[in-house]
């Protein structure tokens, strides 16, 4: 098992990362199929900012965790500034799933992170 002390930079890492993918996702929405430069240059940069810090973090967190976390908090980051903007309507049911990503997610970083031991051939 390792401790999670040992891994806390690569979940912050993890969390960013997450972060930037609701940037990059929003900054797509926005950059009208890459024909808006701001929004499309914002895309690319934080695209790619947020692929180095995943791709960084899988190397202490498990990927199906890491992944799942990535996805999950980036896209109810995203749902939650377009309700937030007005872009998309916010309704109770609505906030309720979002809140059950953001708890999935935070449930995953919960459990203890281990590698599997390779069996021997």
């Amino acid at each position: 098992m390792t401790n999670t002390k040992n891994t806390g930079i690569f979940w912050i890492i993890l969390l960013a990362s997450a972060i930037l993918e609701a940037v990059w996702a929003t900054a797509l929405g926005l950059s009208d199929g890459f024909t808006r430069l701001a929004p499309t240059i914002v895309f690319a940069v934080t695209a790619v900012l947020s692929m180095l810090g995943l791709g960084f973090a899988v190397k202490r967190i498990p990927l199906g965790t890491a992944y799942a976390v990535w996805v999950g908090i980036g896209a109810a980051l995203t749902v939650g500034w377009a309700m937030i903007t007005g872009v998309e309507s916010a309704s109770p049911l609505k906030l309720l799933f979002i809140a059950g990503i953001v708890g999935c997610a935070a449930g995953l970083k919960a459990l203890p992170t281990e590698k599997p031991v390779a069996k021997p051939e």
